[in-house]
C-alpha cells in the first residue's frame, strides 16, 4: 500500500502548502534549516504556493516570510491562528476578525482571577502588565518583538485586538483552558498552541476556517491543501486538509488527526514532505 502522497498525487502548481512555524517549519533554534529552505524554494519554483499559518502576530511571521521570499513568489501569511490573512505579494489584508472590546475587558478580569499573565499585540509591541513573565519573554524571543508594559491591561488596551494570549505553567493552564472554554462556550475560540500558551480569538477563528477562505479566494479545492503542524492549534487544519501532516515531535492528539507523520522539525521534516509531494506529483 502506497503513502498518502501516492494516493492523492497532484500537480505541484495545484498545491497550497500550509505550514505551522514553531515546531514545524523551524527547528528547535527557531530557524529554517538550509535543507528545508532549499526544498520550499524548489516547491515554489515549480508553481506551488506556501502559506505560513501560525498563532504568531503578523509582525512575528514577517521575517520568515522574507527569508522565504514570499513577497516575490506570491505566498500568504495566516496570523493569530486565522484571525488575520495577508497576501504577501500585495500586502493586502484578505481577512481580519478582531475581538469585541467587552470580551477583552472580561478576559483581563479572568486573567487576574486565575492568576495567569495576559498579553496582546500592537504593531511591533507585546502589551502586558508582567513583562518579566518567563512565557512573555519566550513570546518576545520567538517573535522578535519588544514588550511594552502597562499598569492596567483592561484600561489601556483600547485598540483593536485580534488575539489575546494567556500564559502559565502547562498543567495549570490546562485547567484554566477548561474553565475558559466552559465560560465562553462558542462565543470565543480558545485553544493552546503550546502547553504554556492559551490562544484566545474571536468566535469561529481557527486555521482551518482561514485556509478555507484562502482556498475560495484562490479558486482552489480542499484536496489541494497540504497542512503541516505539531501543536493543538494545528489540529483543525490537519483534519481539514486534503493531506494532513503531523510532525514526529507533535502532540499525540495532533498525530491522531494526521494522515502522515513526518520526521521531526529537527530532522528537516518539511523537506521530507516537499520531497514526497514532488516525487509523486503528476506531470
Amino acid at each position: 500500500m502506497g503513502t498518502i502522497f501516492e494516493e492523492k498525487k497532484q500537480k505541484i502548481s495545484d498545491c497550497l502548502l500550509a505550514l505551522d512555524l514553531d515546531g514545524t517549519l523551524t527547528n528547535s533554534k527557531k530557524q529554517i534549516t538550509p535543507v528545508v529552505r532549499w526544498a520550499l524554494k524548489l516547491f515554489m519554483a515549480m508553481g506551488g504556493r506556501v502559506v505560513l499559518a501560525s498563532g504568531r502576530p503578523t509582525y512575528g511571521i514577517m521575517p520568515l516570510a522574507e527569508e522565504l521570499e514570499l513577497k516575490q513568489k506570491g505566498g500568504y501569511i495566516l496570523a493569530y491562528n486565522g484571525g488575520c490573512l495577508t497576501d504577501c505579494k500585495t500586502g493586502r489584508i484578505l481577512y481580519q476578525q478582531v475581538l469585541d472590546s467587552d470580551a477583552v475587558q472580561t478576559l483581563a478580569c479572568q486573567a487576574k482571577e486565575y492568576q495567569v499573565n495576559i498579553m496582546t499585540y500592537q504593531d511591533q509591541y507585546i502589551i502586558t502588565q508582567h513583562p518579566q513573565d518567563q512565557y512573555c519573554l519566550e513570546e518576545k524571543r520567538i517573535n522578535h518583538m519588544e514588550i511594552k508594559k502597562t499598569d492596567n491591561f483592561a484600561k489601556d488596551v483600547t485598540f483593536p485586538v485580534t488575539k489575546c494570549l494567556m500564559t502559565a505553567e502547562s498543567s495549570y493552564l490546562e485547567t484554566v483552558e477548561k474553565r475558559m472554554q466552559s465560560y465562553w462556550k462558542e462565543r470565543l475560540t480558545i485553544c493552546r498552541s503550546a502547553p504554556y500558551f492559551l490562544e484566545i480569538t474571536a468566535r469561529g477563528i481557527d486555521k482551518a476556517q482561514a485556509l478555507n477562505r484562502l482556498l475560495n479566494h484562490l479558486g482552489m479545492r480542499q484536496e489541494n491543501l497540504i497542512a503541516c503542524g505539531d501543536g493543538f492549534n494545528d489540529q483543525s487544519m490537519i483534519a481539514f486538509a486534503g493531506i494532513g501532516v503531523a510532525m514526529a515531535n507533535g502532540q499525540k492528539e495532533v498525530k491522531q488527526a494526521a494522515e502522515y507523520i513526518a520526521p521531526s522539525n529537527d530532522e528537516d521534516g518539511i523537506a521530507d514532505v516537499v520531497g514526497r509531494l514532488i516525487e509523486n506529483s503528476r506531470s
